[in-house]
């Protein structure tokens, strides 16, 4: 399978509670008297169903045994068992983030040598706009001079307008005059949060031509979530359609309906389906049937949206592989659809999309 939108992992000896702060979007640590709060949800039940067999435990281990196996494996052990056994062939990283919990990720070398996965960089691009550093003037070429640097070897970008605005923003591009304007109050290092900036950092990225991912939908207290609905986005979406530049609609849960009519209508976009089949535990099944009510097959993408834990890769592919066999069974027993039919939408979705949208070649 390829996995197109993930993040690194860290190896650090984690203790429970920084465990724990993984195992949710919130970016809040937990106390050790709220660790099992965290573990009592759907995420917490798919890690204990899916992650103990690869350490060489019964599935659905109690946490505190599982943590301890964790421990006497050590984490890179532990790691790389749980990265082996996810059938993942490739990894397209957002190297956007360089810590979780406290402690640095892998970088994207020694992450492939533990997975053994072809590991891809997706090049996040406020983090490159937040290092350049020139006259307000000059603001916008320096930035498309460094994002042509950073992306000589990448295979997508990403925007994580959602968290620095909110989805809604004018579709057009932003007159230079404006750019300069606002540029002047930038500081290298700063958080973009310019809207007139953001803007032109997005038209920038569709003049590269590669595909752009955008957060949609629910993430960390950093979001506002009603301003992250990828319906917000359709102006956006008719205005880059001419340019022909792909646009992933990354997550998007609680609008994952609007995400996969915004696949079904436009042409150059596309649904993802990480991040929320991994935290919808039980009712993964349900929720991808709703992806698949409208979007075509063609358009949708696998991703774990894994970030820190490696349980978050092999948790991400066992719900998606799981929750896509059971719904497949279930058409083809109501005869909506063949054997052929399942095998051939099981090999879109898991591989062949991706591998067409980031040019990947043969396997």
């Amino acid at each position: 399978m390829i996995d197109q939108h993930c993040h690194s992992v860290t190896l650090a000896d984690l203790d429970a509670p920084a465990f724990a702060s993984l195992l949710t979007e919130s970016d809040r640590l937990p106390p050790p008297s709220m660790c099992r709060s965290v573990f009592d949800s759907a995420l917490g039940l798919a890690v204990r169903r899916w992650c103990p067999p690869a350490l060489g435990l019964p599935a659905h281990t109690p946490m505190t045994d599982y943590l301890s196996r964790r421990r006497e494996l050590g984490p890179a052990e532990a790691t790389r068992r749980l990265l082996t056994g996810t059938g993942i062939s490739h990894c397209l990283v957002d190297t956007g983030l360089t810590a979780a919990a406290g402690h640095p990720l892998l970088p994207l070398p020694a992450l492939a040598e533990l997975s053994g996965a072809q590991v891809r960089e997706v090049v996040r691009l406020e983090s490159v706009a937040e290092s350049v550093d020139a006259p307000a003037a000059d603001w916008a070429s320096a930035v498309e001079a460094a994002l042509h640097t950073a992306c000589a070897h990448a295979v997508a970008v990403k925007s994580v307008l959602a968290y620095r605005h909110g989805l809604a923003i004018p579709a057009d591009r932003p007159r230079p005059a404006e750019v300069t304007r606002a540029a002047a109050a930038q500081r290298p290092g700063r958080r973009l949060t310019d809207p007139v900036l953001l803007r032109q950092l997005l038209w920038t990225a569709v003049d590269l031509g590669l595909p752009i991912q955008l957060h949609t939908g629910f993430g960390d207290p950093d979001l506002t979530l009603h301003r992250a609905d990828p319906s917000l986005l359709t102006d956006f979406v008719r205005a880059v359609e001419p340019t022909g530049t792909p646009l992933v609609l990354l997550h998007a849960y609680p609008y994952h309906r609007q995400a996969a009519w915004l696949a079904q209508a436009f042409p150059h976009v596309y649904a993802d389906l990480g991040l929320t089949l991994s935290y919808t535990g039980p009712r993964a099944a349900a929720v991808l049937g709703e992806y698949l009510d409208l979007a075509p097959f063609g358009k949708l993408l696998f991703s774990t949206d894994a970030y820190g834990l490696p349980e978050l890769y092999a948790v991400g592919a066992a719900q998606y592989r799981h929750a896509l066999a059971g719904l497949l069974a279930d058409w083809q027993a109501d005869g909506a659809c063949t054997t052929a039919d399942a095998g051939r939408i099981t090999g879109l979705l898991s591989v062949e999309n991706s591998r067409r949208l980031y040019r990947l070649g043969s396997p």
